[in-house]
């Protein structure tokens, strides 16, 4: 059997998606040993700790080998996928396949050739070649890795050496046929569905044009329930036996890592590195949620969705415009305040791989209409799960609604970075004296967290109160633009 020379393999390396980001998961493969790639093609999906980017492959050729499983984590500059790019003349005769036979491969564990120097990437900065190894992945291989030591074993014409248990012995939803169409999810709900150890070619869809929703998986994970094979535990005693309606597992183990990680680390550096202070202000914003009705009815928001949200960011960039030195950062190394003469407006927003806060670039020089479609496309993307790297850099202060779960207030932390970030609660009727009589008003609670080094607590109180006063008067907006 004829193999294919070194020099045709070209290996395609984890590239930097991000800023300075030193690892990514492996989150899917779309191609598998044996098939054909073209320049630009997309081949797998990664989740980095700031979003889940698709990765092209730069040449034309056929796969060779995968160097990782799904839901590795691997470093930046670590070779992922091997391609025989052929067109050379020790090649040709190795690249054509036996009929009815993908593309031959080298075995499995012959040793991958290592690159040097800086590779190219497609997204990103460049990176200088690594010599880190790969992180062991926990718990049992995913079906794709089953899939592809089929197409290894095919190739080399035997059976692996020292096999484990094989894939038959447990009881398993019945693999996809080759050739079958990926099947249509969205990336948030194929995270899940990895998560959860959901093969979505198994799963019945009901979005619309056969999308499989998150309830689709929910719902297969359901049915697979009574079939699952219980661990063998000892019987409690009867005085302390669970009800049968309980779950027999006591504990759930998420690993901490992407977007959760890098909250995690963010939000522990910045309480301990910038001192925090957060007022609050309870505001009648009856006025505010009126106009909201208003211009849901205006032609010049015909399309767009129109929410408190919009005002109260609004209401902030004219507080911001009004005390401009709020808008700053701290420079530690150069002991410096830097005040930005432009807003970059962070919105929080949950996603089903933990929150992110994407901002609205130059949200200072918008109009209320531009607002609106921003604070829209915003929100989409982040639930739709395709918020890049690029969209969460560069805020200078953020809002988080965390009157959506009917909170009222809270203490939120500083996005790292940024000077200031403003709570919403809930809006809600209460009593309130108004006119000289109480009244059931809608009235929310703000609170805004500021850091301490730059922002003194005369200028946080400034800010805090034209907010308040520009939602219960919300023709300020018009008075103090």
């Amino acid at each position: 059997m004829t193999t294919m020379t070194e020099a045709s393999v070209r290996e395609f390396k984890m590239p930097d998606v991000g800023e300075g980001l030193t690892e990514a998961e492996i989150l899917k493969w779309y191609v598998q040993p044996g098939d054909t790639v073209t320049d630009g093609q997309v081949v797998c999906e990664v989740e980095t700790a700031k979003a889940a980017v698709e990765l092209p492959i730069p040449y034309d050729g056929v796969v060779r080998d995968l160097h990782f499983p799904e839901g590795t984590t691997v470093d930046v500059g670590t070779a992922i996928i091997a391609v025989d790019v052929g067109g050379g003349s020790a090649a040709p005769a190795a690249e054509q396949p036996a009929a009815g036979q993908p593309a031959a491969a080298a075995p499995a564990e012959e040793p991958k050739a290592a690159g040097s120097g800086r590779q190219p990437v497609l997204v990103g900065y460049g990176v200088a070649t690594s010599s880190t190894r790969r992180r062991p992945r926990k718990g049992p291989e995913v079906p794709v890795q089953q899939a592809s030591t089929a197409i290894r074993t095919e190739l080399n014409g035997h059976a692996p050496a020292a096999p484990a248990a094989p894939p038959a012995a447990a009881p398993a939803a019945p693999a996809a046929p080759a050739g079958t169409e990926r099947p249509l999810a969205k990336p948030p709900v194929r995270k899940l569905a990895k998560d959860l150890g959901v093969d979505l070619t198994t799963v019945v869809p009901t979005g619309p044009d056969g999308i499989i929703t998150r309830e689709d998986v929910h719902a297969a994970v359901a049915a697979a329930v009574p079939a699952a094979t219980e661990p063998q535990v000892a019987p409690a005693p009867a005085a302390v036996q669970a009800p049968a309606s309980y779950d027999t597992t006591r504990e759930t183990r998420i690993p901490v890592k992407g977007v959760r990680k890098a909250t995690a680390a963010a939000m522990v550096g910045s309480a301990f590195t910038a001192p925090h202070v957060t007022e609050f202000v309870t505001v009648d914003v009856t006025r505010t949620m009126k106009l909201v009705e208003e211009l849901k009815a205006d032609k010049e928001f015909t399309g767009l969705r129109v929410n408190p949200l919009l005002l109260i960011a609004k209401a902030l960039l004219v507080a911001i415009r009004r005390n401009p030195d709020v808008n700053a950062s701290w420079d530690e190394a150069a002991q410096e305040i830097v005040v930005k003469h432009y807003v970059n407006l962070g919105i929080a927003a949950a996603t089903p791989r933990g929150l992110i806060v994407p901002n609205i670039k130059d949200a200072h020089a918008k109009t209320l209409p531009q607002l609106a479609e921003s604070l829209g496309e915003l929100v989409a993307t982040a639930r739709d799960g395709k918020t890049s790297p690029a969209a969460m850099q560069g805020g200078t202060v953020t809002i988080t609604n965390v009157g959506v779960f009917g909170v009222d207030t809270g203490t939120p932390i500083l996005n790292p970075g940024e000077s200031a970030i403003l709570a919403v609660g809930a809006i809600k009727p209460q009593p309130w004296v108004h006119k000289g009589k109480v009244k059931p008003r809608q009235v929310t609670t703000l609170a805004l967290s500021f850091d301490h080094r730059l922002v003194d607590g005369e200028l946080g109180s400034k800010v805090l109160a034209d907010v308040a006063a520009i939602l219960e008067q919300p023709k300020r907006l018009i008075t103090w633009a």
